[in-house]
């Protein structure tokens, strides 16, 4: 087994999917150690307890848990802290489970316990965290955008405030709000924390006084004091860093205004906690700024909501949460604040940061509590499907020419609108020179040549010579049935706070400055429109492509390939249950490992001969293969030539000390055991040596476990529980929606199913995801073997229970596979059935499934089949019909 270094573990290693775990196991637990009226909120907004009115998503609502446990629970503990109870399983997290979900080495901590780290790798990650902590608690709620993080955010402080007013004293509770935007655009978005109907997410009889008590202060404009009373509460206060605190230095003055000022120009420290001197003050607006930062601080109970790096990605984002050092950070504001709040005898109760990624670069952000990401999303229709398209070797105008008459097919010649709204299409420039000469003389002409009015262009660049303030109004308005503009220009608009969920389409050809704003313009169009997924279409350069898949890889972990869906031939259905819903009795295994140290510790058989047999050692040789000529025929073939060529591998040489040592330190163990056993065989620690060093490989494949299993003996203990699921939720709308080929579904009133449909249809229709699927359900319906057959291989989104949980071998998480076929025959025996490609069949995730569900279905009194696909179209149809 090759060794793996903490450094990799570090990085791969999210804590927030093993904390989320905790809650779920425990939620009954937990929520009994919540106050009644937090039980309250939570309920009223619990999509299972309060369905028909429960406003909040999935995401949305999970969050919301994540948030109340971390401040009724835990105690709003800084994330490091609660790791290191969660490892030692000591105080609130004494008697957690332990699980396998990170697929982490398994190794023993010092106190010998089980854990998922070895000790060097989580006193690395815990000094990370520590490292990175602030004065007060932060946490990073990473939800993708358009899954709603400004409501999301308005519900945690109307919580805060309903809680704070019902137990003042308690000091876990925000008596005061502070909301940053990173800039005036989002500052706007956030708007909605003041307009939004609090009745959707606060139990009715707590609105009233919400709206009676709240405070609002919107600071949007530099002139604007606040307003705020010394020491009351229930403020929210919505602004941006420029607007609370002063910038290191003023923007240079001209000749005129150097003479007639003081001699003092600025302040020379980014604070202004203290009240500036008469000499220091400029003009109105810096006396304003430092009012504002004065105020703050004369707060009770602050709670700081950061809307800031959901836009931001990369060393901005690591900037913002404080990971990196900046003159001007956001961070640096924050703690400059928490820090003159403490002055002042009071606090910052927690920071709470909304972000749109848990990862900078290949790193997961250490203070991440809860994550949504952007695939999830995009699976469960919270946003637009996506489609991308790239091209080569073209000119702008062909370029052009080709993305506007695409949209106009797709989207705007029948005048179809959305929501009442006409869809866009946004056309990025890189500088206002290339929209002015190049983009919008091109597009005037291709409009033109298509018969497309041109009132439908709109530029918007930040220059008063190509965008007026009608064109910002209009700018402003285009998310509205209003606008007619439907080809908008512009230049650096995708990075922030621009959401139109009526852009159906993102144009960028030329490669910008920043390789980030690739990602940023892209993810514009992916907002959810209407009660169904609609399709955006992107069109980028071939170059641009390779840039958006390497930052989809650096800040989402995914490829274009796991975001788009290029079917042209799919057909929107809306797929009904038909009572009464079907329920299904399974057995669900619980398993704890734990690791035991044996009392007596035998002499080891290393069985060198053995660990260098032929076999064993060919996956460590170095062979270079040579063939001339392209034929590859079988002549050709058997003409090539292998050389061995191990001997130029890059190997350690280890001496018998530096060896013991080695493995010592792998373990953690004494080196005088590891000494004593490796001298305590028949062959001798020098050939122990000589085989390590002649394959190194053999010291953690064969050395290393030899050891393991002399020392330590692993139990499991293992725990059936029998549930009753049902094999579809009943669907709060009414129905489902699914895409699917409209020849791969069948419905139980089509003719040909009708004299079948007692024997199937859960659902009203099923749409199959290939044609052997398909195949094989006509084939089990008509034979008279078959009592029951049910297709739930189409719901795989949360919208049924009957789902295997395994380990994903290349993410080493654990996901939730979702079976294709349920099916019962007349002599009583149950089958879960799975239909997979040839080509897929040895795939490792396809295996990791299919011995979880081999496992649930024996426990369950079931058979577990793997169909292959040209079996299914020969008619061979393992043991069902046999």
């Amino acid at each position: 087994m090759a060794k793996k270094k903490s450094a990799d573990l570090e990085l791969d290693f999210a804590f927030y999917q093993f904390l989320h775990q905790f809650y779920q196991e425990k939620k009954g637990s937990i929520k009994n150690n919540y106050r009644n009226l937090t039980k309250k909120f939570l309920d009223y907004n619990d999509p299972g307890q309060n369905e028909q009115n429960a406003y909040l998503r999935v995401p949305q609502f999970e969050a919301l848990e994540m948030y109340i446990f971390l401040k009724e629970f835990l105690d709003n503990e800084p994330v490091h802290k609660v790791f290191e109870d969660w490892y030692k399983e000591q105080n609130k997290f004494k008697d957690r489970l332990d699980t396998n979900l990170s697929g982490k080495q398994v190794k023993i901590t010092e106190e010998g316990k089980i854990g998922y780290l070895d000790s060097e790798a989580y006193e690395k990650l815990f000094n990370e965290m520590k490292k990175n902590a602030q004065e007060y608690a932060n946490y990073i709620f990473a939800l993708t955008m358009g899954t709603g993080k400004t409501i999301l955010m308005a519900t945690c402080i109307f919580y805060e405030f309903i809680l704070a007013n019902k137990f003042p004293k308690d000091a876990k509770y925000c008596h005061n709000a502070l909301v940053f935007a990173p800039d005036k655009t989002v500052l706007e978005s956030l708007r909605e924390i003041t307009t939004f109907d609090k009745n959707l997410v606060v139990p009715p009889e707590y609105v009233s006084w919400l709206e009676t008590h709240l405070k609002i202060h919107f600071l949007d404009d530099t002139g604007i004091a606040l307003s705020t009373l010394d020491g009351s509460k229930f403020n929210i206060i919505i602004s941006n860093t420029q607007k609370i605190i002063l910038k290191q230095k003023h923007k240079d003055k001209n000749p005129a205004e150097k003479l007639f000022m003081p001699e003092t120009t600025g302040h020379a420290k980014l604070s202004a906690a203290d009240e500036p001197k008469d000499e220091e003050i400029v003009d109105e607006a810096d006396l304003q700024s430092n009012q504002r930062f004065t105020k703050l601080t004369r707060l009770q109970q602050l709670g700081i909501y950061v809307d800031e790096a959901h836009h931001s990605f990369g060393d901005q984002l690591s900037k913002d949460l404080g990971m990196k050092k900046a003159k001007n950070s956001l961070r640096l504001t924050i703690n400059e604040l928490a820090a003159s709040l403490k002055k002042e005898g009071t606090q910052v109760v927690a920071c709470y940061n909304y972000t749109g990624t848990p990862y900078v670069g290949n790193k997961v952000l250490p203070e991440v509590v809860y994550a949504y990401g952007l695939k999830e999303a995009i699976d469960n229709q919270y946003l637009k499907d996506i489609e991308i398209n790239d091209f080569s070797n073209t000119k702008s105008k062909e370029f052009l020419k080709i993305v506007i008459q695409d949209f106009w097919q797709k989207y705007g010649k029948d005048g179809d609108r959305y929501e009442g709204m006409l869809p866009k299409l946004a056309i990025f420039g890189t500088t206002i020179e290339e929209v002015k000469n190049e983009l919008q003389p091109i597009v005037s002409e291709i409009l033109g040549e298509l018969g497309i009015s041109l009132d439908k262009i709109l530029v918007n660049v930040g220059d008063p010579k190509l965008t007026s303030n009608d064109d910002i109004r209009e700018f402003n308005r285009l998310d509205s049935p209003h606008s007619n503009k439907q080809f908008v220009i512009l230049v650096n608009k995708g990075r922030e706070g621009w959401n139109c969920r009526s852009l159906f389409g993102v144009s960028l050809f030329r490669k910008p400055k920043s390789k980030v704003f690739v990602l940023q313009a892209t993810m514009r169009c992916l907002r959810a429109i209407g009660n169904e997924q609609y399709r955006a279409t992107v069109y980028l350069s071939n170059e641009n492509r390779e840039i958006l898949e390497n930052e989809l890889q650096e800040n989402f972990r995914l490829g274009i390939s796991d975001l788009k869906n290029t079917s042209t031939n799919k057909e929107v259905f809306e797929i009904k249950v038909v009572p009464p819903v079907r329920k299904i009795k399974l057995n669900r295994i619980k398993k704890l490992y734990q690791w035991r140290r044996k009392d007596d510790v035998k002499k080891i058989d290393f069985n060198i001969a053995e660990a260098l047999d032929s076999d064993n050692i060919k996956k460590y040789k170095l062979i270079h293969t040579k063939h001339e000529g392209l034929s590859f025929d079988r002549a050709s073939i058997d003409q090539e030539q292998k050389v061995d060529i191990t001997h130029v591998k890059e190997k350690a040489t280890y001496s018998s000390f530096t060896l013991v040592g080695e493995i010592a330190r792998y373990l953690n163990e004494s080196p005088i055991v590891i000494g004593e056993m490796l001298k305590n065989t028949e062959v001798g620690v020098e050939k122990i040596v000589e085989a390590v060093n002649q394959y190194n490989e053999l010291l953690y494949d064969w050395i290393v476990p030899k050891i393991i299993e002399s020392i330590y003996e692993l139990k499991d203990f293992e725990n059936q529980e029998e549930e009753e699921i049902e094999l579809v939720k009943n669907p709060k709308a009414g129905h489902y929606i699914i895409h699917a080929n409209p020849e791969l579904v069948v419905s139980k009133d089509d003719r040909a199913a009708k004299a079948y449909a007692h024997k199937s249809f859960h659902l009203d229709t099923y749409c199959f995801d290939s044609r052997a699927e398909s195949k094989l359900f006509w084939n089990l319906l008509r034979s008279e073997l078959i009592e029951e057959v049910y297709f739930t291989g189409m719901l795989t989104h949360g919208q049924t229970d009957f789902y295997i949980q395994y380990i994903d071998p290349e993410t080493r998480s654990v996901r939730s596979y979702y079976p294709d076929f349920y099916v019962k025959r007349t002599d009583g025996q149950y089958y879960i059935v799975e239909v997979k490609g040839d080509n897929q069949i040895e795939d490792p995730v396809v295996k990791a499934k299919a011995e979880a569900a081999a496992q649930l279905a024996t426990v369950s009194a079931m058979k577990y089949e793997v169909i292959k696909s040209t079996d299914i179209e020969k008619g061979v149809f393992g043991a069902l019909l046999t």
